[in-house]
Protein backbone atom coordinates (compact mmCIF):
# COMPACT_ATOMS: atom_id res chain seq x y z
CA UNK A 1 0.00 0.00 0.00
CA UNK A 2 0.95 3.83 -0.88
CA UNK A 3 1.77 5.57 2.37
CA UNK A 4 -0.57 8.86 2.68
CA UNK A 5 1.44 11.98 3.90
CA UNK A 6 0.59 14.64 6.39
CA UNK A 7 -1.26 16.37 3.36
CA UNK A 8 -4.50 15.11 4.61
CA UNK A 9 -7.22 17.69 4.75
CA UNK A 10 -7.38 18.87 8.40
CA UNK A 11 -10.26 17.40 9.49
CA UNK A 12 -9.48 13.98 8.54
CA UNK A 13 -6.52 14.40 10.66
CA UNK A 14 -8.15 15.75 13.90
CA UNK A 15 -11.36 13.11 13.23
CA UNK A 16 -10.63 12.39 17.01
CA UNK A 17 -9.60 14.82 18.92
CA UNK A 18 -8.44 13.07 21.96
CA UNK A 19 -5.93 11.43 19.55
CA UNK A 20 -3.96 14.37 17.76
CA UNK A 21 -2.02 13.85 15.05
CA UNK A 22 2.22 13.56 15.69
CA UNK A 23 3.71 17.04 15.17
CA UNK A 24 6.57 16.25 12.63
CA UNK A 25 8.05 19.18 12.25
CA UNK A 26 8.74 19.06 16.04
CA UNK A 27 9.68 15.88 16.16
CA UNK A 28 12.78 16.77 13.66
CA UNK A 29 13.87 19.52 15.66
CA UNK A 30 14.20 17.57 18.41
CA UNK A 31 15.81 14.53 17.77
CA UNK A 32 17.88 15.39 14.35
CA UNK A 33 20.80 17.34 14.86
CA UNK A 34 24.49 17.28 13.80
CA UNK A 35 26.41 14.19 15.29
CA UNK A 36 23.24 12.14 15.94
CA UNK A 37 22.10 9.01 15.47
CA UNK A 38 19.01 10.11 13.53
CA UNK A 39 18.88 11.70 10.16
CA UNK A 40 15.39 11.61 8.75
CA UNK A 41 12.09 11.69 10.44
CA UNK A 42 9.08 10.98 8.29
CA UNK A 43 5.54 10.71 9.44
CA UNK A 44 3.00 9.32 7.11
CA UNK A 45 -0.69 8.92 7.66
CA UNK A 46 -1.51 5.85 6.63
CA UNK A 47 0.85 2.80 5.35
CA UNK A 48 0.49 -1.53 4.70
CA UNK A 49 4.07 -1.75 7.27
CA UNK A 50 6.28 0.66 8.49
CA UNK A 51 9.23 -2.17 8.51
CA UNK A 52 7.82 -3.38 4.78
CA UNK A 53 8.62 -0.15 4.05
CA UNK A 54 11.52 0.74 5.18
CA UNK A 55 13.48 -2.13 3.92
CA UNK A 56 12.47 -1.54 0.46
CA UNK A 57 13.44 1.91 0.79
CA UNK A 58 16.99 0.77 1.77
CA UNK A 59 17.08 -2.26 -0.63
CA UNK A 60 16.96 0.41 -3.19
CA UNK A 61 19.89 2.95 -1.11
CA UNK A 62 17.17 5.33 -0.86
CA UNK A 63 17.70 6.14 2.93
CA UNK A 64 20.94 5.99 5.17
CA UNK A 65 21.08 5.31 8.75
CA UNK A 66 18.98 6.73 11.27
CA UNK A 67 16.16 7.33 9.44
CA UNK A 68 12.91 7.05 11.30
CA UNK A 69 9.65 6.19 9.33
CA UNK A 70 6.29 6.58 11.78
CA UNK A 71 2.81 5.81 10.25
CA UNK A 72 -0.42 7.18 12.37
CA UNK A 73 -1.66 3.87 11.46
CA UNK A 74 -0.89 0.68 9.79
CA UNK A 75 -3.17 -1.46 7.86
CA UNK A 76 -0.71 -4.62 7.02
CA UNK A 77 1.43 -4.86 10.67
CA UNK A 78 3.30 -7.86 11.14
CA UNK A 79 4.81 -9.32 14.41
CA UNK A 80 6.96 -12.48 15.07
CA UNK A 81 5.80 -15.50 12.43
CA UNK A 82 4.31 -13.17 10.90
CA UNK A 83 1.17 -12.45 12.68
CA UNK A 84 -0.99 -9.69 12.15
CA UNK A 85 -2.35 -6.67 14.31
CA UNK A 86 -4.35 -3.26 13.31
CA UNK A 87 -5.50 -0.74 15.97
CA UNK A 88 -7.42 2.60 15.64
CA UNK A 89 -5.34 5.16 14.00
CA UNK A 90 -3.23 7.24 16.54
CA UNK A 91 -4.46 4.92 19.18
CA UNK A 92 -0.62 3.76 19.41
CA UNK A 93 3.07 4.50 18.53
CA UNK A 94 3.99 2.62 15.27
CA UNK A 95 7.44 3.64 13.76
CA UNK A 96 10.50 1.56 11.98
CA UNK A 97 14.27 2.58 12.75
CA UNK A 98 17.06 1.43 9.92
CA UNK A 99 20.37 1.10 11.74
CA UNK A 100 24.21 -0.61 10.02
CA UNK A 101 26.00 -1.35 12.55
CA UNK A 102 28.88 -2.10 10.20
CA UNK A 103 31.54 -2.27 12.76
CA UNK A 104 29.84 -5.37 15.00
CA UNK A 105 29.85 -8.85 14.25
CA UNK A 106 26.98 -10.07 12.80
CA UNK A 107 26.92 -12.94 15.07
CA UNK A 108 26.37 -10.17 17.71
CA UNK A 109 23.24 -8.36 15.66
CA UNK A 110 20.83 -10.54 17.54
CA UNK A 111 20.91 -8.57 20.26
CA UNK A 112 19.54 -5.22 18.54
CA UNK A 113 15.61 -6.61 19.15
CA UNK A 114 16.67 -6.66 22.87
CA UNK A 115 18.24 -3.63 22.88
CA UNK A 116 15.19 -2.23 21.76
CA UNK A 117 13.68 -3.90 24.56
CA UNK A 118 15.41 -1.83 26.74
CA UNK A 119 15.45 1.60 25.47
CA UNK A 120 11.50 1.13 24.94
CA UNK A 121 11.16 -0.15 28.62
CA UNK A 122 13.57 3.11 29.53
CA UNK A 123 11.93 5.85 27.37
CA UNK A 124 8.34 4.81 28.22
CA UNK A 125 9.28 4.86 32.13
CA UNK A 126 10.60 8.27 31.91
CA UNK A 127 8.33 10.38 29.82
CA UNK A 128 4.89 7.91 30.49
CA UNK A 129 5.67 6.96 34.29
CA UNK A 130 4.40 3.37 33.59
CA UNK A 131 6.51 0.22 35.00
CA UNK A 132 7.14 -1.79 31.85
CA UNK A 133 8.71 -5.17 31.57
CA UNK A 134 10.01 -7.03 28.61
CA UNK A 135 8.60 -10.65 27.79
CA UNK A 136 11.42 -12.55 25.92
CA UNK A 137 11.99 -11.48 23.41
CA UNK A 138 10.37 -9.00 21.78
CA UNK A 139 7.48 -7.85 24.11
CA UNK A 140 6.74 -5.07 25.63
CA UNK A 141 4.33 -5.72 28.91
CA UNK A 142 2.55 -3.03 31.32
CA UNK A 143 0.27 -4.21 34.74
CA UNK A 144 -3.42 -3.49 34.43
CA UNK A 145 -5.68 -4.54 37.48
CA UNK A 146 -3.15 -6.38 38.85
CA UNK A 147 -2.20 -8.41 35.39
CA UNK A 148 0.47 -8.47 33.00
CA UNK A 149 -0.81 -7.41 29.86
CA UNK A 150 1.55 -6.66 26.33
CA UNK A 151 1.40 -3.21 25.41
CA UNK A 152 3.75 -3.71 22.61
CA UNK A 153 6.20 -5.52 20.55
CA UNK A 154 9.31 -5.23 18.40
CA UNK A 155 10.21 -7.19 15.31
CA UNK A 156 13.98 -6.78 13.63
CA UNK A 157 14.54 -7.50 9.98
CA UNK A 158 17.37 -8.30 8.40
CA UNK A 159 17.77 -5.51 5.10
CA UNK A 160 20.74 -6.68 2.88
CA UNK A 161 23.75 -7.53 4.22
CA UNK A 162 24.66 -4.30 6.38
CA UNK A 163 21.65 -3.34 7.68
CA UNK A 164 18.75 -3.91 10.41
CA UNK A 165 15.54 -2.74 10.22
CA UNK A 166 13.67 -2.78 13.28
CA UNK A 167 9.66 -2.03 14.16
CA UNK A 168 8.21 -1.15 17.30
CA UNK A 169 4.55 -0.74 17.93
CA UNK A 170 3.18 0.66 20.72
CA UNK A 171 -0.76 0.35 22.32
CA UNK A 172 -0.84 4.22 23.61
CA UNK A 173 -4.60 5.35 24.57
CA UNK A 174 -6.15 1.97 23.20
CA UNK A 175 -9.79 1.99 25.33
CA UNK A 176 -10.78 -1.45 27.27
CA UNK A 177 -13.29 -1.88 24.74
CA UNK A 178 -10.44 -1.50 21.50
CA UNK A 179 -8.43 -4.23 22.61
CA UNK A 180 -7.56 -6.42 20.05
CA UNK A 181 -7.16 -9.48 22.65
CA UNK A 182 -8.14 -9.81 26.76
CA UNK A 183 -4.40 -10.03 26.94
CA UNK A 184 -3.35 -6.99 25.36
CA UNK A 185 -2.92 -3.86 26.85
CA UNK A 186 -2.32 0.15 26.44
CA UNK A 187 -0.35 2.92 28.31
CA UNK A 188 -3.55 4.65 28.75
CA UNK A 189 -4.66 1.64 31.08
CA UNK A 190 -1.67 0.74 32.52
CA UNK A 191 -2.44 3.99 34.58
CA UNK A 192 0.46 6.23 32.20
CA UNK A 193 0.19 10.13 33.48
CA UNK A 194 0.28 11.26 29.59
CA UNK A 195 -0.45 9.95 26.16
CA UNK A 196 0.63 12.65 24.44
CA UNK A 197 2.80 10.25 21.51
CA UNK A 198 5.48 13.29 20.81
CA UNK A 199 7.10 13.07 24.26
CA UNK A 200 6.60 9.59 24.23
CA UNK A 201 8.27 8.63 20.55
CA UNK A 202 11.23 10.81 21.40
CA UNK A 203 11.99 9.54 25.27
CA UNK A 204 11.95 5.98 23.12
CA UNK A 205 14.34 7.35 20.39
CA UNK A 206 16.81 9.02 22.76
CA UNK A 207 17.00 5.72 24.89
CA UNK A 208 17.72 3.83 21.70
CA UNK A 209 20.17 6.37 20.59
CA UNK A 210 22.03 5.93 23.91
CA UNK A 211 21.80 2.03 24.36
CA UNK A 212 22.88 1.82 20.47
CA UNK A 213 26.06 4.32 20.66
CA UNK A 214 26.87 2.03 24.17
CA UNK A 215 26.50 -1.23 22.40
CA UNK A 216 27.91 0.03 19.04
CA UNK A 217 31.08 1.27 20.86
CA UNK A 218 31.51 -2.04 23.01
CA UNK A 219 31.75 -4.10 19.32
CA UNK A 220 28.34 -5.33 20.63
CA UNK A 221 29.26 -7.04 22.96
CA UNK A 222 26.53 -6.87 25.63
CA UNK A 223 28.31 -7.33 28.61
CA UNK A 224 30.71 -5.09 28.24
CA UNK A 225 28.48 -2.18 27.56
CA UNK A 226 26.10 -3.34 30.65
CA UNK A 227 23.30 -4.16 28.31
CA UNK A 228 22.78 -7.71 29.13
CA UNK A 229 22.58 -7.37 32.82
CA UNK A 230 20.29 -4.41 32.26
CA UNK A 231 17.82 -6.57 29.79
CA UNK A 232 17.60 -9.58 32.70
CA UNK A 233 17.13 -6.92 35.75
CA UNK A 234 13.99 -5.82 33.30
CA UNK A 235 13.16 -9.27 31.91
CA UNK A 236 9.67 -10.56 33.23
CA UNK A 237 10.14 -14.21 31.93
CA UNK A 238 13.62 -14.72 33.98
CA UNK A 239 12.37 -16.52 37.44
CA UNK A 240 9.63 -18.49 35.55
CA UNK A 241 8.42 -21.49 34.51
CA UNK A 242 8.35 -21.25 30.65
CA UNK A 243 7.02 -23.03 27.38
CA UNK A 244 8.97 -22.44 24.36
CA UNK A 245 7.53 -23.67 21.30
CA UNK A 246 10.35 -23.99 19.23
CA UNK A 247 10.81 -24.33 15.18
CA UNK A 248 10.11 -28.07 14.23
CA UNK A 249 6.67 -28.31 16.20
CA UNK A 250 8.88 -28.82 19.15
CA UNK A 251 8.25 -27.74 22.62
CA UNK A 252 10.71 -27.34 25.82
CA UNK A 253 9.56 -26.41 29.39
CA UNK A 254 11.71 -25.49 31.71
CA UNK A 255 12.35 -22.50 34.67
CA UNK A 256 13.62 -19.60 32.60
CA UNK A 257 16.84 -18.71 34.25
CA UNK A 258 18.92 -16.53 32.25
CA UNK A 259 20.07 -14.65 29.33
CA UNK A 260 23.38 -15.86 28.02
CA UNK A 261 25.86 -13.44 25.81
CA UNK A 262 24.51 -14.59 22.61
CA UNK A 263 20.61 -12.61 23.60
CA UNK A 264 19.42 -16.86 24.20
CA UNK A 265 16.77 -17.56 26.84
CA UNK A 266 18.38 -20.62 28.94
CA UNK A 267 15.69 -23.05 30.17
CA UNK A 268 16.32 -25.30 32.95
CA UNK A 269 14.25 -28.40 32.34
CA UNK A 270 13.41 -30.70 34.58
CA UNK A 271 15.88 -33.39 33.35
CA UNK A 272 18.66 -31.34 34.63
CA UNK A 273 19.66 -29.80 31.35
CA UNK A 274 20.24 -26.17 30.72
CA UNK A 275 20.01 -25.45 26.85
CA UNK A 276 19.36 -22.34 25.25
CA UNK A 277 16.78 -21.30 23.27
CA UNK A 278 17.45 -18.71 20.26
CA UNK A 279 13.84 -18.50 18.70
CA UNK A 280 10.99 -19.38 19.21
CA UNK A 281 7.58 -18.44 20.70
CA UNK A 282 7.67 -18.56 24.24
CA UNK A 283 4.42 -18.89 26.91
CA UNK A 284 4.64 -17.96 30.92
CA UNK A 285 2.95 -21.07 32.29
CA UNK A 286 1.53 -20.08 35.77
CA UNK A 287 2.70 -22.99 38.48
CA UNK A 288 -0.23 -25.43 38.18
CA UNK A 289 0.68 -25.33 34.31
CA UNK A 290 -1.84 -22.81 32.90
CA UNK A 291 -0.31 -20.62 29.99
CA UNK A 292 -0.14 -17.49 31.55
Amino acid sequence: MTPRDDSESAHSRWSDLDRPPLNAAALRRGLVREGALWREVEVVQSTGSTNSDLVSRAGEGKVEEGAVFVAEEQTAARGRLDRRWTAPARSGLFFSVLLRPAEVPVARWGWLPLLTGVAVATGLSRAAGVDTALKWPNDVLVTVGGEERKAGGILAERAGDDAVVIGVGINVSLRADELPVPAAGSLALAGAVTTDRDPLLRGMLRALEEWYGRWRAADGDAGACGLQETYAAGCATLGRRVRAELPGDRALVGEAVAVDGDGRLVLATESGVQEPVGAGDIIHLRPTGDAA
